[in-house]
């Protein structure tokens, strides 16, 4: 990290900082840790590239970039912290504020059904890996 500079090591130095990360100790006392991230297949390279996807027609960078980072952290955060579950998850399109003007999407609790799926995964459940309802996404 030196090689790149001290003003990248002091931004790395604050995201490593265990003050700016409190809930790991309360995650670690848990018999059960596990985070889920909510991410979105827009995120995923394989979906945004692959001409039978819909999110191959959509051009939204920012929100894409964001959701793909999301995605990238929760398994960097799986590697970081092997005893805790990370893993990020599409929910389907779903009727938020963000969907309402388009008037597409299912109903919410559709959706907190995968998120709820994922975050009472067993103790040998996986990690580090995106999914939908239907099981794992490609990146």
């Amino acid at each position: 990290m030196a090689a790149a500079g001290p003003r990248y090591a002091a931004a790395f130095a604050t995201v490593r900082d265990p003050r700016r990360r409190p809930a790991l100790p309360l995650l670690r006392k848990s018999s059960n840790p596990t985070v889920v991230t909510v991410s979105s297949s827009m995120g995923s390279f394989w979906a945004v590239t692959n001409p039978e996807r819909p999110e191959s027609a959509m051009p939204l960078a920012l929100y894409a970039a964001s959701k793909s980072a999301a995605a990238m952290l929760t398994v960097q955060y799986a590697k970081l912290h092997p005893g805790i579950k990370f893993n990020a998850l599409e929910p389907g399109t779903t009727a938020t504020d963000m969907t309402a003007a388009f008037g597409i999407g299912r109903p919410v609790e559709e959706s907190a059904r995968i998120v709820v799926r994922l975050a009472t995964l067993g103790a040998d459940g996986p990690t580090g890996t995106f999914q939908d309802e239907n099981g794992d996404l490609p990146f």
